[in-house]
C-alpha cells in the first residue's frame, strides 16, 4: 500500500471521528451510559448531545460558527467594476474537488464547492475584464481521480461558459500548494494584484497561505468569498436541520481545524 493511499485512509478515519455528528453521538452514547448506570449529569449530557446534534445541521449554527471564526469581507460589485481597463491582475479560483466521473455528462464535473466557486470567478472576470485562472491538483485523499481538477474545470469553463481559463494550475495538492505553485506563474505573466476566490470559510486559511507567497513577489491578494449568508438567523427555517445546514457546519468545523493544525 502507498504512502498516499494510506496518508488517504488515515485522514478519512479522523475527519469522521472529529466532524460533527460524531463527537455529538459520542457523547450521547456516554451520557446514555451514565443515566442507565444511575450516575451524576447522564440526563444532562445526553440533552446536550442531542442539542447539539440538532443544532449541528442548522443554517444558524453555521452563520454563527462563521461569525465566529471571522467572516471575511464581501467584495462589492462596485469594487470590481473600479478594476476595469487595468491590465495586471486576475481572477484566480481555488479548486474544491471535483467529481472522476457524472454518467450523465460522460466525463468529470465540479463538486458543488467548486461549480460555486467558479460560476463567481467567471462573473468577476467579466466584471472586471480580468483573465480567470484555476488551481488544484489531485488532492491528498482523492487517489480516486485520474484527471486533475484543473483539468475537468477548464474544459468546463471554456464549453459551458465559453470562457476559457487563462492558467491552469494542475498540480497542487492542498491549500498551501495552490499558492506556491500558482503565485510565480501569474507573477512572471505580469499580474500585480490577485483576486482569490473561494469559500468564506476557506477564505482564512486560504489568505494565510497566499499572503505569505505573495509578499516576496509583489503581488496584492484582494479576498472573494463566496457562499456567503445575508440573513441565517431570522427564520425559524434557520434553526431546523437541513442539508445545506449541515453541509455548512461541518465544513466550518473543517476548515476551523485545519486553521489550528496549520494546514
Amino acid at each position: 500500500m502507498s504512502l498516499a493511499l494510506d496518508y488517504s485512509g488515515f485522514k478519512t478515519l479522523l475527519l469522521a471521528a472529529v466532524l460533527p455528528p460524531a463527537p455529538l453521538l459520542l457523547l450521547a452514547a456516554w451520557g446514555g451510559w451514565r443515566l442507565r448506570r444511575g450516575r451524576r449529569f447522564g440526563a444532562a449530557l445526553l440533552a446536550l448531545a442531542l442539542g447539539g446534534v440538532w443544532l449541528s445541521g442548522t443554517e444558524a449554527a453555521g452563520e454563527l460558527l462563521s461569525r465566529a471564526a471571522g467572516k471575511p469581507a464581501l467584495l462589492q460589485p462596485g469594487q470590481v467594476d473600479a478594476l476595469r481597463g487595468r491590465q495586471d491582475g486576475a481572477v484566480l479560483v481555488l479548486g474544491g474537488g471535483v467529481r472522476r466521473l457524472a454518467p450523465e455528462y460522460g466525463a468529470g464535473v465540479p463538486t458543488r464547492i467548486t461549480a460555486e466557486r467558479l460560476a463567481y470567478g467567471v462573473w468577476l472576470s467579466r466584471r472586471s475584464g480580468w483573465p480567470l485562472g484555476f488551481t488544484g491538483g489531485i488532492g491528498w485523499t482523492a487517489a480516486e481521480l485520474k484527471q486533475p481538477e484543473a483539468a475537468i474545470v477548464a474544459r468546463v469553463a471554456a464549453q459551458d461558459y465559453g470562457l476559457p481559463l487563462r492558467w491552469a494550475e494542475a498540480s497542487s495538492r492542498d491549500t498551501r500548494e495552490n499558492a506556491a505553485h500558482t503565485l510565480p506563474m501569474l507573477a512572471a505573466a505580469g499580474v500585480k494584484q490577485v483576486i482569490l476566490v473561494t469559500h468564506e470559510a476557506h477564505m482564512r486559511r486560504a489568505l494565510r497561505a497566499f499572503e505569505a507567497e505573495a509578499a516576496p513577489l509583489g503581488l496584492r491578494v484582494q479576498p472573494a468569498p463566496v457562499g456567503l449568508r445575508d440573513d441565517s438567523l431570522g427564520s425559524f427555517d434557520d434553526w431546523c436541520p437541513s442539508v445545506d445546514g449541515f453541509a455548512r457546519v461541518r465544513y466550518i468545523v473543517y476548515e476551523t481545524l485545519a486553521w489550528w493544525a496549520g494546514r
